[in-house]
């Protein structure tokens, strides 16, 4: 798998963003272009904010269980999956708003660098390594940036 934290992939993900408009239009699904980049944006804010509440012990243990394989592996993710109700993204969003809020997330993220989310605790997972958040981050922005068509 590709590593987000690396300059070049970073560059290659916001260029794929970058060919995105507000009229994209998704291969599969139901999202808007903006509502999908601000479902990407959800990861982040996970990661650097206190936006979203935090799952109780008895629902982290079921996602490290269950779940947690299925996010942080290399295997791709199927199309029209279910996802958390924290990541469903219902109202309408600003297009060129979420864009740059996204673009910013990666960048920050790679900027961090792998040495920072070495044994960093997730908020659903507990401690992930590098490459399992390296994973996290780019199979899920691969995912949705193919849903698009980029």
């Amino acid at each position: 798998m590709k590593n987000i934290f690396t300059n070049e992939v970073t560059e290659e993900i916001t260029s794929r963003i970058e060919y995105l408009t507000s009229e994209s239009q998704p291969i599969w699904g139901t999202m808007s272009v903006a509502q999908m980049l601000a479902h990407c944006c959800v990861t982040y804010e996970m990661v650097y904010t206190n936006k979203h509440p935090k799952p109780n012990a008895f629902t982290k243990f079921i996602m490290k269980l269950f779940i947690k394989k299925i996010i942080v592996s290399e295997k791709p993710y199927a199309k029209n999956g279910r996802t958390a109700p924290q990541f469903l993204i219902v109202d309408e969003k600003e297009f060129e708003t979420e864009k740059k809020r996204l673009i910013d997330f990666i960048n920050k993220t790679q900027k961090l660098g792998e040495k920072e989310f070495e044994g960093k605790a997730s908020p659903s997972f507990g401690n992930l390594t590098a490459k399992e958040w390296n994973n996290l981050f780019y199979k899920h922005l691969d995912h949705h940036l193919r849903q698009f068509g980029v």
